[in-house]
């Protein structure tokens, strides 16, 4: 079970960092993602990084603003939020274990962690 942190209230413009920590023994295998949703709509994709971390793809939304990254030595992946805007506000949400890279598909999920970008 994928756990997030860093979540809160920062200006626009400003960055913050997400963490979601996972326990067990596959992590290093396993593609990751980020995902957010706001209230009323579908959760959307914002970036996924492969096991091994060579690998990443972005949102068109966040291209050049976000970096994802892991660390597969403590099992946490990372969301780098630069530049932030208002319209980035939504809970953010830490997906593990790709079923499908390219359908952008994911086994397990963590419970989320609210980002609010004040104007």
């Amino acid at each position: 079970q994928p756990v997030e942190s860093g979540g809160g209230l920062v200006q626009a413009g400003n960055s913050l960092t997400l963490s979601c920590a996972v326990s067990g023994r596959t992590f290093s295998t396993a593609a990751m993602a980020w995902f957010r949703q706001v209230p009323g709509k579908e959760r959307e994709f914002v970036a996924q990084i492969s096991h091994s971390g060579e690998v990443t793809e972005y949102a068109d939304s966040v291209k050049g603003r976000y970096t994802i990254s892991r660390d597969n030595a403590k099992n946490i992946l990372f969301l780098q939020m630069n530049r932030l805007k208002p319209e980035d506000t939504a809970v953010y949400f830490c997906a593990a274990s790709a079923t499908s890279w390219r359908n952008r598909e994911y086994s397990y999920w963590g419970q989320g962690t609210q980002v609010t970008v004040s104007s």
